[in-house]
């Protein structure tokens, strides 16, 4: 197909803009005509397009364009549930029917997801025949029992098997029974259910087309593995770009726990392991013994029981992988389940043994500011001990193994932090001289339609819970909105805290994030206008309710990291040792991309008012206040409590 027979982007998004309805948005076309330009020049783009913008369109339109006109492939990546389903059950087949007309075929395009997220037959064959309580520990029997038998249930019942499709869902312990990793899988050629594989059966449907929506999770394990587990592709498109460093840092980790220890001897000694599985149980208590009486956080040397322990454990567990990788002449035809099930402990094994070997290589390095990757212990209730590895930065990796094998586009609501993209590029490794960027505005004029206020004359954030005086304000700018507010604070207790405090003073329904599924939450917060909802991460960044149900959103402090998160510490004293301003650079930017998505909250529709109130003083009193409010939008600002609170009791009136 020639460059002539393909309208030009500005033409296609023209008719599909007019075939669903919608109206023509500057900063859309500005959009939709740079990611053109960024496919054709082979550079790549960073584009921020707040709410409103249309972004979704101003990538797929141009995307669809350059797959076909190339004869290829586009990878569209998100980070988030939600908007992988918008694509692909909502803007993708709209598009389709829109662009078909005008284009020498129907668009197409798929959804690909990992095989962790597709129920394995082969393991839930394996579970039946042990019986349902073989692999799990005994404490968690009673637990987990209920939500193994249910996806047992639903084996017979899905014609997906994808998780997302199974609702409610269940625990990610009592899915990870039933699913495998890639590393886990034996591949279909090998598995006794791999003509009827649900992850291959949903690999299938992406041959051939034009689009492919997966997340940035599994975009990570096809840049990081020497395989494709991608189609073959030469254009990336990122969207929720802001979450692309955490989701590839969690990736490109590793952990070792007790309980996955204890659960690996347990399947081995199911499979005759000639005994050597009892040696990794007995290193696992030995191993936990020392996570006991070792200290919670980062570890810049390794205790030296801890170094004795993981060098044996390292060595037992690659004996019984050998033991295990042995299979009795005749088992992979006469007892298939059984000949996969060891294959699959392998390959679990060899990862088990690889995050040890990692972990030791960290402290062969006797400088910890040249160690690459951070060790860190966590002690949970659920899970027990963990011990952690994660790669220092993530931008090597995303500079070798991503722009240098792709043209690149990312985009997201919030990639100007402090004002510029430079921050997020030197996150994402983005190699100088070779990227674009682009504000694509927004069809809202926060100045006039929010106002940012800053409750400067309260007291500093304290680590003993939220204030009398905290709590008086939050009361009175509640009812100054006459409910309408989300709370988005820094920790659980502080939500908590608040949402018990609040209940027994205001007139309104106090919803709490944990009391409910999130989405249920918000689902009963967007229908009932008088309600608040309070909450912690996920609703800083996960909440779209347009309308006057949201018409005050309370942030109660800058969010910066905690002090004992192992792996941002880390960065920041990293940072510090090469003559950088690590405060700045890492718990500043994460402060500030976070009051940016927060502040998002409040205009979701051209006709939203609101109110943004910060109750930390640090937003107007200290240095790097005006960094913060430089990444957030551009409200019109103040400190006056009576301003704010005048404001909302006219929104309230209207």
């Amino acid at each position: 197909m020639s460059e002539s027979e393909v309208p030009s982007t500005t033409e296609l998004l023209a008719s599909a803009v007019a075939a669903l309805g919608g109206a023509r948005r500057p900063g859309q076309e500005a959009m939709a005509n740079a990611v053109t330009k960024a496919m054709e020049s082979e550079r790549h783009l960073a584009v921020q397009a707040g709410t409103g913008t249309g972004k979704s369109l101003a990538y797929l339109v141009p995307a669809i364009r350059h797959a076909q006109e190339t004869g290829t492939t586009i990878i569209v990546s998100t980070a988030t549930i939600a908007l992988q389903r918008q694509l692909v059950e909502r803007d993708l087949p709209r598009l389709a029917d829109a662009l078909e007309p005008l284009l020498k075929k129907r668009p197409t395009f798929a959804i690909q997801k990992g095989r962790q997220n597709y129920l394995c037959l082969n393991k839930v064959a394996q579970s039946q025949q042990d019986g349902d309580e073989a692999l799990l520990d005994e404490a968690d029997v009673s637990w987990l029992g209920k939500h193994v038998a249910r996806l047992h249930d639903w084996a017979n019942e899905t014609e997906t098997g994808d998780r997302d499709h199974l609702e409610p869902g269940v625990p990610d312990l009592a899915w990870r029974q039933l699913s495998v990793s890639a590393r886990e899988c034996l591949g279909a050629a090998r598995c006794p259910h791999g003509e009827e594989c649900f992850a291959e059966l949903a690999r299938k449907a992406t041959k051939d087309v034009d689009i492919i929506v997966t997340n940035h999770a599994l975009l990570a394990i096809d840049a990081l593995a020497d395989i494709n587990i991608l189609p073959e592709h030469d254009v990336v498109i990122i969207d929720e770009a802001h979450e692309l460093d955490g989701r590839i840092t969690a990736v490109a980790s590793n952990e070792i726990s007790v309980t996955s220890l204890n659960l690996t001897a347990k399947r081995a000694g199911k499979l005759g392991a000639e005994g050597r599985e009892d040696k990794v149980t007995e290193l696992a208590k030995e191993l936990d013994d020392v996570f006991v009486g070792a200290p919670e956080g980062r570890w810049k040397a390794m205790p030296e029981t801890a170094q004795h322990t993981l060098i044996a454990l390292k060595d037992a567990l690659w004996s019984l992988r050998e033991t295990i990788s042995r299979a009795p002449e005749g088992e992979s035809a006469n007892q298939p389940e059984r000949y996969a099930e060891r294959q699959s402990l392998a390959n679990h094994l060899t990862d088990l043994h690889d995050a040890i070997v990692r972990i030791l290589e960290v402290f062969a390095q006797s400088d910890p500011a040249k160690h690459t990757d951070v060790v860190w212990l966590s002690k949970e209730d659920r899970r027990g001990n963990i011990l952690r590895v994660a790669p220092l930065s993530v931008a090597g990796l995303l500079h070798t193994r991503l722009f240098e094998q792709n043209t690149v586009v990312l985009a997201s609501a919030t990639l100007t932090i402090g004002g510029n993209f430079e921050a997020m590029a030197a996150s994402w490794g983005l190699p100088k001289g070779t990227w674009d960027s682009l504000d694509a505005g927004t069809p809202f004029d926060p100045a006039k339609s929010g106002i940012l206020y800053t409750a400067r004359h309260l007291p500093d954030p304290g680590r003993d819970g939220v204030s009398p005086e905290t709590m008086d304000e939050i009361y009175d700018l509640i009812m100054a909105a006459g409910g309408r507010t989300l709370g988005l604070f820094s920790s659980r207790r502080a939500a908590e805290q608040v949402t018990e405090a609040m209940r027994k003073r205001l007139p309104f329904d106090v919803l709490c994030q944990g009391e409910d599924s999130t989405g249920a939450l918000v689902e009963r917060f967007a229908a009932d206008e008088n309600s608040c909802l309070f909450g912690t991460l996920t609703l800083w960044q996960g909440v779209d309710v347009p309308g006057r149900s949201c018409s005050l959103v309370i942030i109660d402090r800058v969010p910066f990291p905690r002090p004992d998160d192992p792996l941002l510490q880390a960065r920041k004293e990293a940072a510090d040792a090469e003559g950088r301003n690590g405060f700045m650079e890492v718990a500043a930017t994460h402060a500030a991309l976070l009051m940016a998505q927060g502040a998002g909250r409040l205009l979701r529709h051209v006709t939203d008012r609101g109110v943004v109130a910060v109750l930390d003083n640090r937003l107007v009193t200290k240095r790097y206040g005006s960094f913060l409010r430089k990444s957030m939008p551009a409200f019109w600002e103040t400190t006056n409590s009576d301003t704010a609170k005048a404001a909302l009791k006219r929104l309230v009136a209207q």
